[in-house]
């Protein structure tokens, strides 16, 4: 009997489901490939691919400064599918968004949106009533698609500008 839809669906993998773990001193490395990856190539509307501007800004996305992200007060995450790390997250000891970053990759697969559910969910388990950060220009879609608001004019990090969002998490 003939397969409809063809003999590659007998051998095709079953889709694999995106994890979400803390991030360890073990994923330094993933996790700075994920940072400088994501910022080299999806970020070039804040960059303009001045090499300059990345380098300065991916100057602290090394696998021994991550480290000591690690071993300091915030925290991270990384979200994996079929064991690749697709995203990097993390928040400042104070409740702020620090980072989120994706993958060029796993750009478009909705690994951003989900890692920032869990970064809001974390935010509401300590009893934060909002939530804050700073959004880059590549990112500033994204955010407003997820409910965040520009609260402020934009202000300089990393050789780039940042665009102060608030969302509500009640």
């Amino acid at each position: 009997m003939q397969n409809k839809r063809g003999v590659s669906q007998v051998f095709a993998r079953p889709a694999t489901k995106l994890q979400i773990r803390p991030a360890t001193v073990f994923d330094v490395f993933a996790m700075s490939q994920v940072l400088i990856a994501s910022i080299r190539d999806l970020c070039r509307a804040d960059h303009g691919g001045d090499a300059a501007k990345i380098a300065d800004w991916t100057a602290d996305k090394s696998p021994a400064h991550i480290r000591s992200w690690i071993d300091g007060p915030g925290r991270y995450w990384l979200a994996e599918r079929g064991g690749s790390a697709e995203a990097v997250g993390g928040l400042d000891p104070d409740g702020a968004v620090s980072l989120l970053y994706v993958s060029p990759n796993a750009a478009g697969r909705g690994s951003g949106s989900v890692l920032l559910g869990h970064l809001e969910a974390e935010l509401r388990r300590a009893d934060h009533s909002d939530g804050r950060l700073n959004a880059t220009r590549t990112a500033l879609g994204f955010y407003q698609h997820h409910g965040w608001q520009r609260v402020d004019a934009p202000e300089g990090c990393c050789g780039t500008s940042g665009v102060p969002m608030r969302k509500p998490l009640l």
